[in-house]
């Protein structure tokens, strides 16, 4: 299933704590339930459920320490990053606002933008971002979440101004990834590379959890430059540091089956989906790609079985839309957009449009989801085949192209559908030859006389005798 920004998995949704004890914090009561592992490596889930099970412990003998309430509520963002289940985000979300409820805490003020952003409530989180910045402008998370915001509302230069603040200070590596995440979608890989580069310095000294964050973060950005073989190694270093870490399993499952090890393919999305149901949608695509559509609808009902309320909008929305009823997908797609206008949503609602027939309606949805300057490979396919749906053969054969030229593994089953349109779409007629180039207009000096056509005759000699005047007579 084409899962919608699923670098925010890798991301465990903005970082392990959102670095809610990063560098120079003192450590208070409420440190130890949410800290994150060191670099002796990554906890076991039994181990992190213990973690978040002695937070609750702490605050039933503590319920007004602040910071232990955020803590907790960062335990329950990694969670979520680590597993997918969004339940994790109202817990957390839930802890924060009690947090703050005693106390001003910029780090639950950040986290309450890191929730925001992750369903896509971008005004929400530029709120919490500013209200952070105020409280404390050092808190380099904060950036992360105002530059997230101001993207996903398209105000680029913002979102540009909180990056360089952020890239200009001392960020964490959850920060940083971030940071390169948002550079990558926008078509910036050179940048986004780069600051992936300091990324990775940062994890070496810095925790297993860093470490799997960064790699994932790497595996994203190969994955979208068409590097499969590289996302592959990517995802496996995020898998070394942490073996619990579901959208690293995915990640390289989804590039395994691009270079046909569709063996290895099938065990990793296996075990994405061991560690997150949502996963299930991802496999059956696999299985009915292979030609097994017995296995693909065990899967398709484990999904649904899950329940299409639990998953993020936009999954359980291009599901229905790809695999289900999309009449349904549209209803459940425009009410989001009704909430969020952003690109990522108008892109899932264009396709449920098509999908669902309405190629008219659909084409000005598909246009307002790529912004200037975005590289999404699924989102060009999706303009490119509502093009085609119209009978636009210029515009469908352009985003299919472009499709392709992002990255040419970007979907098992739409990569090759756009190579063969591109081969069943009539060619441009060649543009008509230009018009002749229009004559220099003539200097403005005074026109000469022009010839005439009849020569004028010379007069004779005896007529210019004549002409001359006759002396008078004495």
């Amino acid at each position: 299933m084409r899962r919608l920004l699923p670098f925010l998995g890798c991301l465990a949704a903005g970082g392990v704590l959102l670095a809610v004890f990063g560098p120079g914090d003192p450590p208070g009561p409420g440190t130890s339930p949410g800290a994150s592992p060191g670099p002796a490596g990554a906890p076991t889930a039994r181990a992190r459920a213990d973690l978040v099970a002695g937070a609750r412990a702490y605050l039933r003998e503590h319920p007004t320490d602040a910071r232990a309430w955020t803590a907790l509520g960062g335990a329950h963002l990694d969670e979520a990053g680590r597993t997918g289940d969004p339940a994790h985000y109202t817990m957390a979300r839930s802890a924060f606002r009690h947090s703050l409820s005693l106390s001003p805490e910029a780090d639950a003020m950040i986290g309450m933008g890191v929730v925001a952003n992750v369903r896509h409530e971008h005004g929400a989180a530029r709120v919490w971002g500013t209200r952070a910045f105020r409280a404390a402008p050092h808190r380099w998370p904060l950036y992360g979440v105002l530059a997230g915001a101001y993207t996903g509302l398209g105000r680029y230069g913002r979102a540009d101004l909180a990056l360089k603040r952020m890239l200009g200070g001392t960020p964490d590596v959850a920060s940083l990834t971030r940071a390169a995440d948002l550079l990558r979608v926008r078509g910036e890989s050179g940048r986004a590379r780069a600051v992936l580069r300091r990324a990775g310095l940062a994890a070496s000294s810095a925790s297993s959890a860093d470490v799997a964050r960064y790699a994932c973060g790497l595996g994203e950005l190969e994955w979208s430059l068409g590097r499969p073989r590289q996302a592959v190694r990517a995802y496996g270093r995020a898998l070394a540091a942490d073996p619990e870490h579901a959208p690293a399993y995915a990640g390289r499952a989804r590039a395994e089956a691009a270079l046909g090890l569709t063996g290895a393919a099938v065990r990793d999305y296996g075990a994405a989906a061991a560690r997150d149901p949502g996963y299930t949608a991802d496999l059956g695509e696999l299985y009915e790609y292979l030609g097994q559509p017995e296995r693909a609808a065990r899967q398709y009902a484990l999904f649904t079985s899950y329940g299409l309320a639990r998953v993020d909008v936009l999954r359980a929305g291009r599901f229905e839309a790809d695999h289900g009823d999309p009449a349904s997908a549209v209803r459940r797609l425009r009410a989001e957009w009704n909430g969020h206008r952003v690109p990522e949503v108008a892109d899932a609602l264009a396709w449920a449009l098509h999908r669902a027939g309405h190629n008219a309606e659909a084409a000005t949805y598909a246009a307002r989801a790529e912004p200037p300057g975005t590289r999404n490979a699924s989102t060009a396919y999706h303009r490119g085949e509502i093009a085609r749906a119209l009978g636009d053969t210029v515009s469908a054969r352009a985003h299919l192209a472009r499709a392709l030229r992002i990255n040419p593994y970007f979907s098992l089953d739409g990569a090759p559908r756009a190579r063969q349109a591109l081969i069943e779409l009539p060619k441009a007629p060649p543009p008509p030859p230009p018009p002749p180039p229009a004559p220099k207009p003539t200097a403005s000096a005074p026109a000469k006389a022009a010839p005439s056509a009849t020569p004028t005759p010379k007069p004779s000699p005896t007529a210019t005798k004549a002409a001359k005047p006759q002396k008078s007579p004495k």
